[in-house]
C-alpha cells in the first residue's frame, strides 16, 4: 500500500478583529428596595422572565451586584435609566 500525502495550500485570508466592547448593566445591593420591586422593575426594563429576575435579585443580594442585560449601548441606556429612575442602584459598564 502506498501512503500519499498532499498538502493542500490555502490562500490567507485577510481578516480584520473588530474589537467590541461588551456592555453590561450592572445592578447592585441596597438596604432600600425590595426583592419584589427589584423583581418587577428587571421584568419591566429589562425583558427579564421572573425567574430570570429573582435569580440577578438572589445574586445582587448575596454577592453585591449582578450583571443584568448586556448588548449595545443604545439598547441598554433607556434601560439603565428606568431602572434608576425606579430607585435602584445601576449603571453601564
Amino acid at each position: 500500500m502506498k501512503w500519499s500525502t498532499q498538502e493542500q495550500v490555502l490562500p490567507e485570508l485577510e481578516m480584520e478583529v473588530l474589537e467590541q466592547k461588551e456592555n453590561k448593566i450592572v445592578l447592585f445591593n441596597d438596604e432600600v428596595n425590595t426583592f419584589d420591586h427589584v423583581i418587577d422593575m428587571l421584568v419591566a426594563a429589562c425583558d427579564h422572565t421572573p425567574i430570570q429576575a429573582e435569580q440577578c435579585s438572589l445574586i445582587v443580594h448575596y454577592k453585591g451586584k449582578c450583571n443584568v442585560k448586556s448588548g449595545d449601548y443604545d439598547d441598554l441606556e433607556p434601560r439603565c435609566t428606568a431602572l434608576l429612575e425606579a430607585g435602584l442602584t445601576a449603571e453601564i459598564q
